[in-house]
């Protein structure tokens, strides 16, 4: 999630070995390397306690920050996964008590966003479609905290928060490529939730995965995964989803996306009264979806073969619904890309607006160039998380004083690879991972799913989640096991006043729903 949703380029992270054999080896010196008096990595720990108030009931928990030591088939450490978890006190069998896993995305996204700003027991505040003022900063108890229904692990992936691969000269045998892709960073999670749970006695726990932007695609690698190895969950829900990259990727030839994301654009410019927009926002957006998968849908499939007269009509009715210039759209060939659009908006007040959430604005740097070069919504709030994680994390849960937590990571997106085949066909395109979450609920018919999302959010567009959750091949029993909510708001979902509560009382239904005991 956040800016390093603008890093999806492909990546290979490449590495080197030499190995010698005993038999060749030179003699061993009687000092030996500084290698060799590396202390093996270690599990670290720190517990506390607190407690949250959601709903005028006091919740009494512990807290543990720690790290688990991710291994290779042969033993040797590979990487240090950092994770905070709230477990419930006074629970009369701890071991079947909801617990749900949670994670943001990126790739290269620490949890801090979910952590801070949805689910864990405080949260700062921040702007909300404004930049949130500088320091200090306010951390206020959670009313929407999901404590009261599950216990919460979140676990920044490899590389982001204080998560580190363990590479030769920390004691263990970590790469990037073990764990910077689509396919490595499904084991790297895989792992963790097995040795966690066998290490605290979950086994019995009905299961959840929370996961926000790419962490849905995680999900879905994830859940598969794990069902396979004998682990069935009770839920998994996503949050600003994007399972099939084809719906996000203006690529050229690629005409899905002019398609997905038009209604996001319409309800963004409403917003921000470029068009005139209906009291009634999603009849009105129901209404340009009709027309992006009908006749804007038949008029890309035409390409240049699309007659002039049908071809004016379908610039009228863009400019209608976008707010952009009919001679924009005609230049644009009808496909205006998601860049494009947010340095075209608000153009004439000199304002670009936002991908995450599109009723941020901010200044552009450039009025002169084609497309947005920053995304003012990760500007507005990034300092907020920040400062009030950094200072939570050593303070309150008196762990990490002397490291670096690294919020975002820019080398982990960098170096992503998305090479991943869940469907029939081993043959090179975009990275598509709805097979792997319909294989999981076949596997397990019992596996709800339950999606969210946010009407301004430019950058996993809403239209592009119904279109993927449409195509999933699922008989109709199964596909009655997926809900999809919306929000008046954009990627982050909890970034709204009114739409955390209302994710809140949505999320708190979908457990205790799929809870057959209801704990």
């Amino acid at each position: 999630m956040k800016r390093n949703l603008a890093l999806l380029l492909a990546g290979t992270a490449l590495s080197l070995s030499l190995g010698v054999s005993a038999a060749d080896a030179p003699a061993k010196p009687e000092t030996q390397s500084a290698a060799a008096h590396v202390t093996p990595p270690k599990d670290e720990k720190s517990v506390t306690h607190g407690s949250v108030t959601i709903n005028g009931k006091r919740i009494d928990y512990t807290a543990t920050a720690g790290t688990i030591i991710l291994k290779n088939k042969e033993g040797k450490p590979t990487g240090s996964m950092f994770y905070v978890a709230y477990v419930k006190n006074g629970v009369r069998d701890p071991s079947t008590r909801p617990i749900a896993f949670l994670y943001n995305g990126g790739p290269g996204s620490s949890s801090v966003w979910l952590h801070m700003g949805a689910f864990g027991p405080v949260r700062v505040i921040s702007g909300d479609a404004h930049h949130t003022p500088p320091a200090p900063y306010n951390v206020v108890n959670n009313n929407d905290s999901l404590l009261d229904v599950s216990d919460l692990v979140f676990i920044d992936a490899m590389g982001t928060g204080f998560s580190r691969i363990i590479g030769k000269d920390q004691g263990g045998v970590g790469t990037p490529k073990d764990f910077y892709g689509v396919n490595a960073d499904g084991k790297a999670f895989s792992q963790f939730i097995s040795d966690y749970v066998s290490r605290n006695d979950r086994w019995n726990s009905p299961k959840y995965l929370i996961g926000e932007s790419y962490g849905t695609t995680r999900s879905a690698v994830l859940v598969n995964d794990l069902q396979q190895q004998g682990m069935d969950f009770n839920g998994v829900v996503l949050m600003s989803s994007i399972l099939n990259f084809e719906t996000d990727s203006f690529n050229p030839g690629n005409d899905l996306p002019y398609i997905s994301f038009l209604p996001s654009y319409a309800a963004v410019a409403c917003y921000h009264k470029v068009t005139q927009c209906p009291a009634d926002l999603p009849a009105y957006l129901q209404q340009v979806k009709n027309f992006a998968r009908g006749e804007y849908a038949s008029a890309l499939m035409l390409g240049s073969s699309l007659p002039a007269a049908e071809k004016a009509q379908i610039v009228q009715k863009l400019a209608q619904y976008t707010g952009l210039k009919p001679s924009y759209i005609e230049k644009a060939d009808l496909r205006v890309s998601l860049f494009q659009f947010m340095a075209e908006l608000q153009r004439s007040k000199d304002l670009v607006t936002g991908r995450l959430d599109g009723r941020y604005s901010g200044y552009a740097a450039d009025q002169l160039a084609e497309y947005a070069f920053n995304d003012p919504q990760s500007d507005a709030i990034t300092g907020a998380y920040t400062a009030a994680f950094n200072r939570y994390v050593r303070q309150t849960l008196h762990f990490g004083e002397d490291r670096n937590y690294i919020v975002l990571s820019d080398t982990v997106g960098r170096d992503w690879n998305w090479k991943h085949y869940g469907g029939r066909i081993n043959w090179p395109g975009y990275t598509n991972v709805a097979p792997d979450l319909a294989a999981a609920m076949r596997y397990n018919p019992h596996l709800k799913v339950q999606i969210e999302n946010g009407y301004y959010d430019l950058a996993t567009p809403f239209y592009g989640t119904e279109y993927t959750v449409e195509h999933l091949g699922l008989p109709p029993a199964l596909q009655k096991n997926i809900t999809l909510n919306f929000y008046d708001c954009g990627h982050m979902l909890y970034e709204q006043p009114e739409s955390i509560k209302q994710l809140h009382a949505n999320l708190v239904n979908f457990i205790r729903g799929s809870d057959q005991g209801n704990r």
